[in-house]
């Protein structure tokens, strides 16, 4: 095969929706989801602050299976409010999983994907939104007992605040090309430290700190594959089917801290420096 013919065989997983991005995962025929938008389950404070709410809150939440595993997907909507979680959003996705840690101690081996496409926390709920990420951490450190959570990070908006920690705790990271990751998007960094700091407009500059590529060779993610559906459904699948890991990167804060403690703070920290850093960890 030719390498456009490849090309135009390619079904790209960053272009699709949060629903469609479920489905795409999913076996087909399995798709069930919960909470569907004709339960009208959305945000009662986005109105009031003259901001149109969405139905099913721009939280997709899906039970099926992938490869015959059992398989809750919760997928947030980029396109809505910018992929933010509020009171509601936040608690279909701990509520899910949640009922995936039940679903463990009953005998049913449920695992986890979580498709984060979000900026973090809602700012027109505040600490509603908050508290709802917050459950979400303790909800993937309790299913971590039984089953592996999966992060997916595809793009085009990231993975920031608050959902940046919960993509920490999970299992297993996999991002493509186009993913950022990271505590502080570019316009709050740019904000708070000035635009002589960090630029929010330098695209190659974003891409080279908290991009896909960057976050894998830095050992912050274990996987990175191209935008491609069938690609990324793989990469899940051999995830899941791996189990749990010997140890979650989130017990392993010694040795990152060991990491970062060698660096010299006084100049310009490259890229390329700190690939060098966690270069044994692929080793």
């Amino acid at each position: 095969m030719t390498d456009s013919a490849a090309l135009l065989n390619k079904h790209s997983f960053v272009e699709l929706g949060a629903r469609q991005r479920a489905k795409a995962l999913l076996d087909a025929g399995t798709f069930r989801e919960l909470l569907d938008p004709f339960q009208r389950v959305m945000s009662p404070w986005l109105e009031r602050q003259g901001v149109v709410p969405q139905a099913d809150d721009g939280v997709v939440i899906a039970k099926g299976s992938l490869d015959g595993l059992p398989v809750v997907i919760a997928a947030i909507e980029g396109a809505f409010q910018g992929g933010s979680l509020g009171e509601v959003g936040g608690a279909k996705i701990a509520g899910a999983l949640e009922l995936a840690a039940e679903d463990n101690r009953n005998g049913i081996p449920t695992r986890a994907v979580l498709l984060l496409e979000t900026g973090g926390v809602r700012l027109q709920e505040a600490n509603l939104g908050l508290a709802a990420i917050a459950d979400i951490h303790a909800a993937i450190v309790d299913l971590q007992q039984y089953q592996p959570v999966v992060g997916v990070v595809a793009g085009s908006v990231g993975c920031f605040g608050g959902m940046s920690i919960a993509a920490a705790l999970c299992s297993y990271l996999l991002v493509t090309q186009e993913a950022r990751l990271g505590l502080n998007g570019p316009q709050v960094i740019e904000q708070e430290a000035g635009i002589e700091e960090y630029d929010s407009r330098d695209r190659p500059f974003i891409w080279s700190l908290t991009g896909g590529e960057q976050r894998f060779n830095s050992g912050l993610v274990d996987r990175y594959v191209g935008d491609d559906v069938a690609q990324i459904r793989q990469q899940v699948g051999e995830l899941l089917q791996q189990g749990l890991p010997a140890q979650p990167r989130s017990q392993r804060a010694e040795w990152f801290l060991q990491r970062l403690g060698s660096l010299n703070t006084d100049r310009q920290i490259e890229p390329a420096v700190v690939r060098d850093l966690y270069q044994g960890e692929r080793s």
